[in-house]
Parts: C-alpha cells; sequence; structure tokens
C-alpha cells in the first residue's frame, strides 16, 4: 500500500449534536441570511422570480430526500466528499471535497456581505467600504471562535438562533400575507428576457438560500446515532426552511413594488416589507433586522463548522494535507477552522472592494451554486450506481422512489450549473464570471491533487443497502 499520513487520532473529534441539534444545524445553515437579501437579489427579473423558488424547492427538497438515503447507508463523515469517494475514487472524492470547500468558505464570504446589510441600518448607515470590511470581519471571527471553543458550544449557539431566526419568517410567512396588494404582482417579468430564462436565472441565485440541506451529512461525526438522527434532521430541517421560504417570499413580493425592492438603500428587504406591513415607521423592521443579524451570526456559525470538517474528513483519508486534520484539545480541527475564515475573509474583502458591490456579491452567491452542484451531482450518480446495484442483487423497497429523487437532484444539479451567469451584466466577463472565478479556484486544486495522491488510503467498501 502507498505511504498513508493519518491524522492524528488524539485528541478525537466529539459526537455532541443530537437530533434538536441537528435539525437546528439544518435549519440555521440553510436560513442564514440568503433568503432575507433575496427579494432586492431578485428585483431585476420581477415577481416571476417566487415561480424560480418554487422550483428550487422541488430541487431542494429532492436532495435532502437523497441525503437522507445515503447517510442511513454511509454515515460517513464529509458526505457528499463521502459518497462520491466511495463511489467512484479517490480522484472524484478529492475533485468533491475540493469543490464543496470553495463552497463553504465563499458561501461565507456571501452570507457575510449580505449580512452587514442589516447590520448597517444602526452602524456606518453611509455604508464606507473600510467600515463595512470589519464590521463583516466581525461577523466572520465571532463564530469561529465559538467553533473554536468546542462542539456543544456550537450546537447551543445554533440551536438558539435557529430559533430566533425563524420568527420572523414565521410571522412574514402568516400575518405578512394578509399585507398583499395584487398590484405589486405586475409587471409579472421586468428582466427583458423570456419568462423561462428570467426564472432560470432566479433559480441559480435562490439555489443559494438553500445551501445547507446536506449539513448534517457532512457534519456526521459530531452527530450521535447518525444512522437515525441524520436522515430525520435533514428532512425535517429543509421542510421547516422550505415552507417559510415560499410564503415569506410571497409576502415580501405582494407587499412591496418591485421598484422598490430594488432600490440599493432597501438591501435590506425583509426590513422594508415588515415596516410596509405595518403601515409606516420603522419599528417593525428595525425588529426584523435584530433578527438577521442573530440569524446571519447563527448561518455562519454552523457553516465555519462544515467548512472545517469537509478537509478534516479529506486529511483522514490522506486527501488533503494532514494539517486539516489535526483536532485541538476542545476537540475541534482548529486548523480547518482557521484557515477557512481566513480564506472567507479574503473573499469578503474583494467583495466589498468591488466596483459594483451588488454584482460581486451576486457572483460570489452563483460561483458557490457551481461549486455545490459537483458534489450534489456526484451524490445522485453515486445514489444512482448503488440502488441499481442493488436492484441487480437483491429485491429492495423504495426503489422506485431512491431512484426518482437521485434524477431529480442530477437534473436540478446540472440545471444550477448552466443557470449560475450573471444574466443582467454587460460584459462577458461579468456575465461568466461564476464560472471563471469557480474554475480559476478549482485548479488551485490541482498541485495539492499531486502532492496528495501517493498518500491516499483506499475508498471504504459500500455497505449493502438496508
Amino acid at each position: 500500500m502507498a505511504d498513508v499520513r493519518e491524522a492524528p487520532s488524539k485528541p478525537e473529534a466529539v459526537a455532541s449534536l443530537g437530533l434538536p441539534q441537528a435539525t437546528a444545524l439544518i435549519l440555521g445553515s440553510i436560513i442564514g441570511v440568503g433568503i432575507f437579501n433575496l427579494p432586492y437579489s431578485l428585483a431585476s427579473i420581477g415577481p416571476i422570480s417566487i415561480v424560480a423558488m418554487v422550483l428550487t424547492t422541488v430541487g431542494a427538497v429532492a436532495l435532502a430526500m437523497m441525503f437522507a438515503s445515503l447517510s442511513r447507508r454511509l454515515p460517513a463523515d464529509g458526505g457528499p466528499y463521502a459518497y462520491a469517494r466511495a463511489g467512484f475514487g479517490n480522484g472524484t472524492g478529492f475533485l468533491n471535497a475540493w469543490s464543496y470547500w470553495i463552497t463553504a468558505w465563499a458561501g461565507n464570504a456571501a452570507i457575510v456581505t449580505g449580512w452587514v446589510f442589516y447590520v448597517e441600518k444602526f452602524v456606518n448607515t453611509g455604508h464606507v467600504a473600510g467600515w463595512s470590511i470589519v464590521i463583516a470581519l466581525v461577523g466572520l471571527w465571532i463564530p469561529a471562535a465559538i467553533n473554536l471553543s468546542g462542539v456543544k458550544n456550537t450546537g447551543a449557539v445554533q440551536l438558539w438562533t435557529s430559533i430566533v431566526k425563524y420568527v420572523p419568517l414565521a410571522l412574514m410567512s402568516t400575518v405578512g400575507l394578509l399585507a398583499i396588494s395584487s398590484g405589486n404582482f405586475t409587471p409579472w417579468n421586468v428582466s427583458g428576457e423570456s419568462d423561462l430564462r428570467a426564472i432560470g436565472s432566479a433559480m441559480a441565485i435562490c439555489l443559494f438560500s438553500y445551501l445547507g440541506v446536506e449539513a448534517a451529512a457532512v457534519a456526521a461525526a459530531k452527530v450521535r446515532d447518525p444512522e437515525r438522527n441524520i436522515p430525520k434532521a435533514t428532512l425535517l430541517g429543509t421542510l421547516g426552511a422550505s415552507v417559510v421560504y415560499l410564503l415569506s417570499m410571497v409576502a415580501v413580493f405582494g407587499a412591496v413594488p418591485t421598484t422598490e425592492l430594488a432600490k440599493d438603500e432597501n438591501k435590506a428587504s425583509y426590513s422594508v416589507a415588515a415596516d410596509a406591513m405595518v403601515g409606516g415607521g420603522t419599528w417593525a423592521g428595525t425588529l426584523v433586522a435584530l433578527a438577521v443579524i442573530v440569524s446571519g451570526i447563527g448561518a455562519l456559525n454552523g457553516w465555519i463548522m462544515i467548512c472545517a470538517e469537509m478537509p478534516l474528513a479529506a486529511a483522514k483519508d490522506g486527501l488533503f494535507p494532514a494539517v486539516f486534520g489535526r483536532i485541538s484539545r476542545r476537540g475541534v480541527p482548529a486548523p480547518s477552522i482557521i484557515a477557512s475564515t481566513v480564506l472567507g475573509s479574503v473573499a469578503m474583502a474583494v467583495s466589498f472592494m468591488g466596483t459594483s458591490g451588488a454584482t460581486v456579491f451576486n457572483t460570489l452567491v452563483l460561483m458557490t451554486g457551481i461549486t455545490a452542484a459537483v458534489p450534489y451531482a456526484f451524490s445522485a450518480l453515486a445514489q444512482l450506481k448503488w440502488r441499481l446495484r442493488d436492484r441487480r442483487e437483491l429485491h429492495t423497497p423504495r426503489f422506485a422512489r431512491d431512484a426518482t429523487v437521485a434524477v431529480l437532484a442530477l437534473i436540478f444539479s446540472v440545471l444550477f450549473i448552466w443557470c449560475s451567469r450573471n444574466t443582467g451584466a454587460e460584459n462577458w466577463y461579468e456575465v461568466w464570471g461564476p464560472f471563471l472565478m469557480a474554475g480559476v479556484a478549482m485548479l488551485l486544486g490541482i498541485p495539492v491533487y499531486l502532492r496528495m495522491r501517493t498518500r491516499m488510503t483506499d475508498p471504504p467498501p459500500v455497505p449493502p443497502y438496508h
């Protein structure tokens, strides 16, 4: 066997997350600040974006069902990376680990950039770029410090912030529906493109709000009784998010004209909608902004854990440098947490220094859609491969359901990649910017792969269906 370098086994990571904490990890990772910034990001497309959200929700639920099934068979740390590696070998495993890691730290940059929109309702109201960067750094490194303090603290913060963030969305999804004016849904499509193209463009942006359906599978080593808790948490968290997502989006677009949502001073879309729903004043929007600030901290708390778990799992298998597998005395992969947060900080700073903050923010969002869709697609292919093998070897229940869900997940993954263009941009390099950024980030993984390929352990055998 090749020279194998295993990650140090002492001290070991601690499995401290029960079903409530694992569900909160899913819910908290999905509901960050993406949904709260969506109306502003989608205002250039129009209320037709609601159709895109419905279709994206179908894809997200299919992904959740698929990851629930895969985690029962292979409750391995690393989730999508582990499935791709077990199904197609180390080369594909490295591609998926690297791609997902990019998704995680670049996604954190996008989350914290959107989070600043709501913080600046209270401070730096003039949006001075230097101070925006300082605020964003605080937003990134506080959750990093929580993660460094131990898994138990991370889980507790995730649980309570998930409760806080769910309240404004639940209110918007119920009481907010009473403030809808049908006239605000026209014009339906303001993008200047066909309805089909407009829906596709909006879907790519909507996907960012659903990243995290796989969070519990990625952090399998931190979850108690993973075979039982990961599938339940994945489905409960995704369904809980999807209900409030769809209803609150309808409420926001119905309560505020699209022309108002598109204004730069209205980036904090849900605060604007809350003020409109109560008939004026700013108290409702202020409360929503405070909830979103808490929501952002919770999302970053969860995503920083996920950021560290993927390279940790890959390092244990010899695919990533051994430093990513080092566990601190508090039972967390400290080097992975720090490295991922540093990369997120750099990407965030670049987004604030761009000539057009909105364009660069959307480019980051679309880039993460591309890099997330790669491991999603390979997970679907692994599921199809294994379920077809099951079908040949023995009669297994739920074959039609699992195969249909995997095909849907694969189709949506491909669609998300294709639709991840800045369609509203004027120059070709802005239109294809997400692909260029994702491509460069992926190419940076080549020297790492070449260095590590002789040190990789063999993929584990795939357990039989049960």
